[in-house]
């Protein structure tokens, strides 16, 4: 019997800062093609499909590798590219000098914690393990999700929920399973991210700031003017990025520079406002800039170099955590109205909400402070509240999948959602409401690991993004067999 035709063509696609680090595979065996693609350095998703001949496969093969060289990609060896750099803050371990702060709870997450939300009715702490669990604002354990690589931050986007985590991937945590909603190129060494309608904002190792659109697709990058991006904040007017030299703004739509202020010291972490942005620095100090063209409207003194910073909603209070596990509350006019101590390691991320203040910890805690005046007072005079030591139990971890559940046609009823559909449109996997009443043309936000063309799902809910243009899936997913 003659041999069967066998041939593989590995591809790869890599561009500077473009956020583009994916590979493509074709194996032609007989009259079968199997396509695998993916990030490199992933095994990638893999479909093969049977043709009635070897000869079609082989011109099947052919027409594959040929439309992928025409965008760019091109022949390579697997497993020469690395993966992507991490980088991680150093873990201090000063202990503060200061008197101990009111903590009313405290929850051992299990490894040092970067990333906390604090939204109306649950808080989220997500660790360097990829552990994010829920609790109430009173300090119970609701549940918990196993991401695959260490969480870098929580952010919320009107009512959408991500992390963002160190294998690159940003994960939609809105529904009962986690989803890919974002993948960043393996080289890029991610230092902080944010989301605003969609949009993700990406700062780096090497002071660039990167945004992708709601379909994970590059819009532009700018270079800042120092290095360590450690702030990334953005808003329907610009991205506010944050670096070694100080703290700049570009306009949202492609990345034109718009101003840029110098700080004392590098920027380790930032905050925003409507109109303000708050920027904690290497040298002690936190800075707060006008959003409209960056011109100081205070500034906020430690005594050391600070990991975190936050605010009242109002204005009226600025916080701020150094890495000597001190906590700090300032007025609006620069006066220090306190400073205290954690008891559990340097606060990574802070949020206050409700007269508390919520940090993740150097130690892997999710404090919950009482920053009330009387509290705050009380602790100062050396009366504190019994802090109550919060376990999770033996909660399920929920880990990410790359499918949904299955459910027959017949159970999606008007009353249980709302049905999409994935459609090919050239080399990409597209979304599109299906139900009446919506633009059939709008593409929708969609996770990017269980998408398969053809396939429909019912989903919550499906919103119109803020600027339009597009909508958002927001819930739990089933798809529709």
């Amino acid at each position: 019997m003659p041999a069967v035709a066998d041939s593989t063509t590995y591809l790869e696609l890599s561009e500077e800062g473009a956020g583009a680090h994916k590979f493509y595979e074709v194996r032609h065996l007989g009259s079968e093609v199997t396509v695998s693609y993916g990030r490199i350095g992933d095994r990638g998703q893999v479909r093969t499909t049977r043709f009635a001949t070897p000869e079609k496969a082989a011109a099947a093969a052919s027409r594959k590798v040929a439309e992928k060289v025409r965008k760019g990609y091109a022949p390579a060896v697997r497993g020469v590219r690395q993966r992507r750099p991490v980088t991680r803050r150093e873990i201090v371990s000063t202990r503060s000098t200061a008197r101990q702060a009111p903590v009313l709870w405290r929850f051992r997450s299990g490894a040092p914690a970067f990333g906390v939300f604090v939204g109306e009715d649950r808080a989220w702490v997500g660790n360097q393990a990829g552990d994010v669990y829920t609790l109430t604002h009173d300090g119970d354990v609701t549940s918990r999700f196993g991401l695959p690589d260490g969480v870098k931050c929580i952010v919320a986007d009107d009512f959408w929920i991500y992390a963002g985590c160190d294998d690159g991937r940003v994960y939609d945590l809105s529904g009962k399973v986690p989803h890919v909603a974002y993948e960043i190129a393996e080289d890029v060494d991610i230092y902080w991210l944010d989301i605003h309608d969609g949009g993700l904002g990406v700062s780096d190792a090497r002071g660039g700031v990167t945004l992708i659109d709601h379909e994970d697709e590059y819009q532009w990058r700018r270079s800042g003017r120092g290095s360590s991006a450690w702030m990334v904040r953005c808003d329907d007017d610009g991205v506010f990025h944050g670096d070694s030299y100080g703290v700049s703004m570009y306009g949202a739509d492609d990345g034109t520079p718009v101003w840029s202020a110098h700080t004392d010291g590098a920027v380790l972490f930032g905050w925003q406002e409507a109109d303000e942005v708050f920027a904690g620095t290497s040298r002690g100090w936190v800075h707060r800039l006008a959003k409209a063209d960056g011109t100081s409207r205070g500034r906020y003194r430690c005594d050391a170099p600070v990991f975190s910073c936050a605010t009242s909603p109002d204005g009226r209070y600025v916080f701020a955590g150094d890495n000597h596990s001190s906590v700090y509350c300032f007025a609006a006019d620069g006066t220090r109205l306190w400073k205290l101590g954690t008891g559990c390691g340097s606060a990574y991320s802070m949020q206050y909400r409700d007269e508390r203040l919520y940090l993740v910890t150097t130690d892997g805690s999710l404090a919950c402070v009482d920053a009330s005046e009387s509290a705050v007072r009380d602790a100062e005079g050396g009366h504190l509240p019994q802090t109550a030591d919060v376990k999770a139990g033996s909660l399920e971890r929920v880990t990410p999948r790359t499918s949904a559940e299955a459910v027959p046609v017949s159970a999606a009823v008007p009353a249980d959602g709302v049905v999409v559909e994935c459609v090919q449109d050239g080399a990409r996997t597209r979304v599109r409401v299906v139900s009446p009443g919506y633009d059939a043309a709008w593409h929708v936000q969609f996770p990017k690991d269980i998408r398969v063309p053809g396939a429909r799902y019912v989903v919550t809910e499906v919103r119109e993004s803020g600027r339009g243009g597009f909508y958002r899936a927001r819930g739990d997913i089933r798809r529709l067999v």
